[in-house]
């Protein structure tokens, strides 16, 4: 793997990161919100500009793994796995294009929405990620 499929290798890794914390912020991470992540991955994800033949399985199972990994070994929070992504992001701004942070901000809400609603605290963590996106456009 080159630097280049490398950093996109861990730019996948690290929306598995995202994900999770969306789905775990309220304490919770339920199985509709891992089906809801798994559709949205396959039906969106893998149709990006980032993911080539080659790695598009590779994407797929990077996210999915990343965000099972971290809800089976529960020893990172939300707060954390969130922290780490906006790392990555501010390291890596030329990923993270207009159409690529609408993406990520649907795939957000609809693993938010997967179970019973958006409740209190998916709603001010994904506030917080479209402010994060807002700020790096200015």
């Amino acid at each position: 793997m080159d630097s280049n499929e490398s950093v996109v290798h861990k730019f996948y890794q690290n929306l598995g990161k995202l994900f999770y914390a969306i789905a775990s912020i309220d304490g919770s991470v339920r199985t509709e919100e891992l089906e809801s992540l798994k559709e949205i991955v396959k039906k969106e994800w893998l149709l990006t500009h980032l993911a080539n033949d080659d790695l598009k399985l590779n994407a797929q199972q990077s996210i999915i793994n990343t965000f099972r990994w971290l809800h089976d070994d529960n020893e990172y929070n939300a707060s954390e796995c969130y922290k780490s992504f906006l790392i990555f992001k501010n390291n890596h701004e030329t990923l993270f294009t207009n159409e690529v942070n609408k993406l990520i901000l649907k795939t957000a809400r609809a693993i938010a929405a997967a179970f019973s609603k958006v409740n209190k605290s998916e709603l001010m963590l994904l506030a917080k990620l479209d402010i994060e996106f807002k700020k790096t456009r200015l």
